[in-house]
């Protein structure tokens, strides 16, 4: 093995000479610069590396890693990257999507890629909005969002995304925030190191059209009240020195805030192993709960890819040359 391919990189690297041409202040800046140093990090190889989006200002992210990349067509970025890794299932393959791309119109080539569990780490950034088609509401758009699209405010119940994915049947579910490099990155390296399709929500500020829409738990005033950082085998705690915990009502299997000082024993610990439980978490938010951020749900199985490989029979006779595919017989004898 070459002196290249053994040196370590750094995040440099991975970072491409195109010109980044996204919203000055956009949270896509921070989750960029968060990528390529995980990337770095869990020893990544940029000729090894595929990412594949589809249509909107997240998608645009393939311009600027210094991998292999793919912009497609609105919403199939999950279907066109299925592909790929069945045709080289040793890549690393990471899909970028927004809420509109990847919960609208690609809805339903989300929903295959991770009910498959396809192995590919899937990057949604949630905006709650359509920013670049100029802020008409999108999926996870909250009711009573006014945009040009819904002057009077929308009526729609909004698309919460880890609640899709664990509807879908997605193995790994996980959630960071755009400027919190410690939290973001320590979901993506997960994400990364987890052997099957891996869904990562990322809240994104889209300081033109919905700014500071998630301001109610990212700020640092609201944070230590409003996030709650779980990791597996830890007690569900927040709030300033721990001091609040998340309790389930055994009759109603609902979430009620404990104190956790007082009342220890009542605290749930976090199993991240438990779809139950992850259900639970996802579907809490301010006001009155806080916001589950971190890996929330992992729970392995076999990839999609591994088992099409083994038993699909063009396995048994790889074909060298494309015009050798293409003049192959499309019949075949019964025995």
């Amino acid at each position: 093995m070459s002196a290249a391919i053994d040196s370590k990189l750094t995040p440099k690297d991975f970072t491409s000479e195109q010109e980044v041409r996204w919203c000055p202040g956009c949270g896509d800046y921070a989750i960029l610069k968060s990528v390529t140093r995980v990337l770095a990090d869990v020893g990544a190889r940029p000729e090894r590396t595929v990412f594949v989006s589809g249509i909107g200002c997240s998608s645009r992210f393939p311009y600027y890693v210094e991998t292999y990349g793919f912009h497609t067509i609105h919403g199939r970025a999950p279907a066109i990257a299925t592909g790929l890794k069945l045709a080289q299932p040793d890549l690393d393959v990471w899909v970028v999507t927004g809420d509109g791309d990847g919960l609208s119109i690609g809805g339903n080539h989300l929903l295959h890629a991770l009910r498959r569990n396809v192995g590919l780490k899937i990057l949604l950034f949630n905006n709650e909005v359509y920013g670049l088609t100029k802020g008409q509401y999108s999926p996870t758009s909250r009711r009573g969002t006014r945009t040009p699209s819904t002057p009077y405010g929308s009526i729609d119940t909004p698309v919460v995304p880890g609640l899709f994915a664990l509807g879908a049947g997605a193995r790994f579910i996980a959630r960071g925030i755009d400027v919190d490099k410690q939290g973001l990155e320590a979901v993506l390296a997960a994400a990364h190191g987890f052997d099957g399709a891996a869904f990562v929500e990322i809240f994104q500020n889209c300081i033109v059209y919905n700014d500071n829409v998630f301001a109610a738990f990212t700020e640092k005033e609201h944070a230590p009240d409003a996030q709650l950082r779980v990791e597996h085998g830890k007690p569900l705690v927040f709030g300033e020195d721990g001091s609040k915990g998340l309790r389930l009502d055994p009759r109603t299997l609902s979430l009620s805030i404990v104190d956790a000082k007082e009342r220890p024993d009542e605290v749930l610990v976090h199993d991240e192993t438990n779809a139950t439980l992850a259900q639970l978490l996802l579907g809490l938010g301010p006001p009155e709960f806080p916001v589950a951020l971190g890996v929330i749900y992992r729970n392995p199985a076999p990839r999609f890819e591994q088992e099409f490989v083994a038993r699909h029979p063009t396995q048994m006779k790889r074909t060298a040359k494309i015009a050798d595919a293409l003049r192959q017989t499309s019949t075949w004898v019964v025995e």
